[in-house]
C-alpha cells in the first residue's frame, strides 16, 4: 500500500490538540485495510520522526436523515501516533 494512501488526512479537532500538547500524540485518518505497522511505516517516512506507539480505532458511520430518506456515513478508521521522546512535534500549519 502506498504511503499516501494509507494516512488520509490529520485530525485536527480539540482532543487531538490536547493530546499534542499533552502526550506527544498525534491523530490521522487512516485508510480501514492499514494496520499499526503500515501506519508508523508511513509517518515515519513522511514527516521523519521517531514513533514510539500507534493506537487504531474502528469509527462507526452515524445514520443521518434528510426529511424521509435514513442514510448511513461511511465508517472510517483513525490512529493515535506516539511520537518517541525528544522528537520534534508534527506541525500542520508552519506555512500559514
Amino acid at each position: 500500500m502506498n504511503l499516501h494512501q494509507v494516512i488520509r488526512r490529520p485530525l485536527i479537532t480539540e482532543q487531538s490538540t490536547r493530546l499534542k500538547d499533552a502526550a506527544n500524540t498525534v491523530c490521522f485518518e487512516i485508510d480501514p485495510g492499514a494496520n499499526k505497522i503500515e501506519v508508523k511505516a508511513a509517518v515515519e517516512m513522511l514527516f521523519n520522526v521517531k514513533v514510539d506507539s500507534v493506537r487504531v480505532a474502528n469509527r462507526v458511520g452515524k445514520w443521518k436523515r434528510m426529511g424521509k430518506f435514513a442514510g448511513q456515513r461511511r465508517d472510517w478508521k483513525k490512529a493515535y501516533v506516539r511520537l518517541a521522546a525528544g522528537e520534534k512535534p508534527i506541525e500542520f500549519f508552519e506555512g500559514v
